[in-house]
């Protein structure tokens, strides 16, 4: 009843503003949501690698020369990028 009420004291100006701005709102939390995936883009590091695995560094110069993981590299450091790496894992077959 209320939101009835105070729609019809809305005029249609008003209502186009309202309209405009929970609008440019949601695509505010959007993009925001949008850069957080991006972030999930980051390069790790080496030591990062070895945590996030669980593995030592030998292991992981074999899976690089392999091609299991692919490594990039930049200024003599490895980085390799995340997403990668998780694809790169793969389910064991019962």
């Amino acid at each position: 009843m209320n939101n009835s009420i105070i729609l019809q004291n809305v005029s249609p100006e008003r209502l186009t503003e309202l309209i405009k701005d929970g609008v440019k709102s949601l695509l505010e939390d959007f993009k925001k949501e949008s850069n957080n995936q991006t972030a999930k883009e980051d390069l790790m590091t080496r030591e990062q690698v070895l945590e996030l695995l669980q593995i030592n560094p030998t292991t992981l110069w074999h899976w690089q020369n392999s091609k299991k993981i692919i490594v990039y590299k930049f200024a003599n450091k490895n980085y390799y990028k995340r997403s990668e790496i998780l694809e790169s894992l793969q389910p064991l077959k019962k």
